[in-house]
């Protein structure tokens, strides 16, 4: 019997100790995710890949692609990043409303890339479901300097 009542005590305790089931420790869906409504901000490309083609060894190229937030609520990036360092993504700060589009600006430096063809995908993160976002990429043809 003691065994039982142990393990019910120390139940009770984990409970109360994070807040309870609707306890202020328990994280809540923001108004941007309501996940009662079923409804989330959805970020739409307008193109899932660029190609740049050639590019000569040391040369920076960069594109913009367009998104729209074709979800029920604002749209809010807080990361971005790309399967390497040489690719670097801005993207809008401030939330988009539902219909609004942004820009996601990505940068590649191919100093020191080696010759051939290369790919670079871009990974961000945002209050959509999931959270984590397979976004477009970027594609060349690295040619040495002449």
């Amino acid at each position: 019997m003691r065994p039982i009542l142990y393990l019910f005590l120390a139940a009770a305790m984990a409970v109360t100790a994070c807040g309870g089931p609707s306890g202020n420790n328990v994280s809540r869906p923001t108004d941007a995710a309501d996940t009662s409504k079923g409804t989330w901000p959805v970020m739409t490309f307008e193109k899932e890949s660029h190609n740049f083609g050639n590019v000569t060894e040391g040369e920076v190229v960069e594109y913009s692609f367009k998104f729209t937030n074709t979800g029920n609520r604002d749209l809010l990036i807080t990361k971005a990043e790309a399967s390497c360092g040489c690719t670097v993504p801005e993207w809008p700060k401030e939330p988009l409303k539902p219909g609004e589009s942004g820009f996601m600006k990505v940068k590649f430096d191919s100093k020191g890339r080696p010759e051939g063809y290369t790919e670079k995908e871009l990974y961000i993160q945002a209050n959509t479901n999931p959270a984590m976002i397979n976004g477009p990429k970027i594609q060349c043809v690295i040619v040495a300097k002449k």
